[in-house]
């Protein structure tokens, strides 16, 4: 017996060795001040407490909370934290969608999943303000001329509005299939003959427009054509001179398209984290970036109230309860020990994630390869970002 017992000791040594030698203790890192725009800072001239957050890091680093690829925190006007961790890149053929294992770090731009829904909705609010789109009320088919013809049996009153809320009545939701299958609706558009706007707006329309929230990227991938067609400009050069630019976002990858050219503008943008943050810190200053308005505070407001119907919404593989959407933002009042706190946010499949607090004057950003697994990122908010601020 005795013998076993040191056998036993002696392997936990040794796995304790391996450990150490594979995984150094955490060590906290006043953010590196780049050229960026960014202002940064420390936790604590932030005030925020460290013991949750160095927990959260080393949870994060031990896997607790799947695959987490970095985790930014934005305080009272400064980041004061900014982590990466090591990660597989995505790749929707390979299995569980991992392709490269990389070192994440900051100079790496990330597949922002359907976080891009959230962008695409600030261009057509900027669309709307810079007079290119009358407003989000119109029919869809006034900035779709080449597909008229589709406009009737109801079809006809599907407004753009209802584009941003995923509310148009369109047989199509994605989130009852696996995005490996090309049965599910969002990656049947790659495998039809059609082309993607065809494809889309000849669904049977179930539910009177407006009436009915399902999930479906079809919904932005029209908007990315109306915004087009409505000001001559595709998605990334209208992104590129109206929000990215102004914002000193200098590399976003808009690279996913159809074959006919249309940009995938429900999931396919690419950005680095410190860029999600900016988007992030100027929908918390209520659309302004340094005292310059580049996306309308109406729009904002629009941004942050769900439409309405759209609450109690559950999303399916993460721990996402009772949301609300809006236009293309989700929203939820978070309950902490004291009190509950007003957060809306883009989120993206696998842990893509811009989380603003407008009450605690926050934003964290992260980012994931959660693409089988549960993806808890919220949980991770919940548990550990917002007992520390």
């Amino acid at each position: 017996m005795k013998k076993t017992v040191f056998l036993f000791l002696i392997v936990q040594l040794f796995l304790a060795g391996c450990t150490s030698q594979h995984q150094e203790p955490y060590r906290y890192q006043i953010p590196e001040k780049l050229e960026d725009g960014l202002e940064v800072g420390s936790l604590e001239s932030a005030k925020i407490d460290t013991l949750p957050i160095f927990k959260s890091i080393n949870r994060i680093r031990k896997g607790r909370f799947g695959e987490v690829h970095s985790l930014l925190l934005y305080k009272n006007g400064a980041l004061v934290m900014e982590e990466y961790f090591p990660g597989y890149q995505y790749q929707w053929d390979a299995p569980g969608h991992r392709g490269k294992w990389v070192q994440w770090d900051k100079t790496m731009p990330h597949s922002i999943m359907s976080d891009t829904k959230s962008i695409t909705s600030a261009c057509i609010g900027i669309a709307i303000a810079q007079g290119f789109i009358q407003s989000e009320q119109q029919s869809i088919f006034d900035y779709l001329p080449e597909h008229r013809h589709l406009a009737k049996n109801g079809k006809e009153k599907i407004t753009i509005a209802h584009l941003l809320t995923m509310t148009s009545g369109l047989e199509w939701e994605e989130w009852s299939t696996p995005y490996s299958n090309p049965e599910n609706p969002i990656i049947g558009i790659w495998f039809s003959h059609k082309d993607p706007v065809s494809f889309i707006l000849e669904g049977r329309l179930d539910h009177t427009p407006g009436t009915h929230y399902s999930y479906y990227g079809g919904h932005q991938i029209l908007l990315g054509e109306i915004l087009k067609n409505a000001s001559g400009m595709r998605i990334d050069s209208f992104s590129e001179k109206y929000l990215f630019d102004p914002l000193g976002i200098t590399n976003a990858n808009w690279g996913v398209r159809f074959d006919n050219g249309v940009i995938e503008a429900a999931g396919g943008l690419k950005l680095k984290p410190r860029d999600m943050l900016k988007i992030g810190i100027t929908f918390l200053n209520e659309g302004n970036w340094k005292g310059a308005g580049i996306v309308p505070a109406t729009w904002i407001s629009l941004s942050t109230t769900p439409y309405k119907g759209n609450t109690n919404i559950r999303v399916p593989g993460t721990d996402s309860k009772k949301c609300g959407y809006t236009y293309s933002w989700w929203t939820q009042q978070i309950p902490t020990q004291t009190v509950e706190v007003n957060a809306f946010w883009a989120g993206g499949w696998g842990g893509q994630r811009i989380f603003v607090l407008p009450e605690l004057k926050a934003v964290v950003v992260m980012t994931g390869g959660n693409y089988t697994g549960r993806d808890t990122s919220l949980k991770l908010l919940k548990k550990h970002i917002l007992p520390a601020l």
